[in-house]
């Protein structure tokens, strides 16, 4: 039996107060810069937890603050503050083989919370699995077109889209496990 769809994420946070929303944010962007630094070195793009956060946060929060979470952490990069893989910033990965994977972020956190206020949340581990792997196969198909249009199809494929799959199912399946665990104690508390 499905869920009714709900205006909210998990944590209820669009019913919540400016301040506790804003604080959501900021709380979710340290999450995100932290999840950066945990990275395997690749060319032309590195692994890291990056999806991990962004579709928990999207799941979390729901579509509309998971997505704002994620545009002002992307506007902190932007800026010059060291939080993107390798503690990179600055308008230049926002132009080269990165630039498609930071465009999605936002894209994918919307999509996971949306699922996730339909019932594909944490009280229903497959679907939330498949959201979470939804949210990255559309970052690998949009960073790895935007990949393609630099380096050619085959390349991207080659280094930008395939080495990530395992990953992708690794960090979907955590993340679900992530959620249903965060779900599971903040309904026992009574949140």
């Amino acid at each position: 039996m499905s869920e009714p769809t709900t205006t909210h994420g998990p944590l209820n946070l669009q019913n919540q107060s400016l301040g506790l929303q804003i604080g959501a944010v900021f709380l979710g962007t340290v999450l995100l810069a932290l999840s950066s630094y945990i990275e395997v070195p690749m060319r032309p793009v590195p692994v890291t937890m990056q999806t991990f956060a962004i579709t928990l946060i999207g799941a979390l929060y729901g579509w509309r603050l998971g997505a704002i979470t994620v545009i002002a952490w992307l506007g902190e990069a932007a800026v010059g503050m060291p939080v993107l893989a390798g503690g990179s910033g600055g308008i230049a990965p926002f132009m080269g083989p990165t630039a498609g994977y930071l465009f999605s972020f936002p894209i994918i956190a919307a999509l996971t919370g949306w699922l996730a206020q339909r019932g594909w949340d944490g009280r229903n581990l497959p679907l939330a699995f498949a959201a979470m792997l939804l949210g990255n196969l559309l970052c690998l198909a949009i960073g790895g077109s935007w990949l393609a249009s630099l380096i050619g199809w085959d390349k991207a494929l080659a280094a930008g889209v395939t080495p990530f799959l395992i990953g992708a199912v690794l960090k979907s399946g955590l993340a679900a496990m992530t959620l249903r665990v965060i779900q599971r104690r903040t309904l026992r508390n009574g949140a």
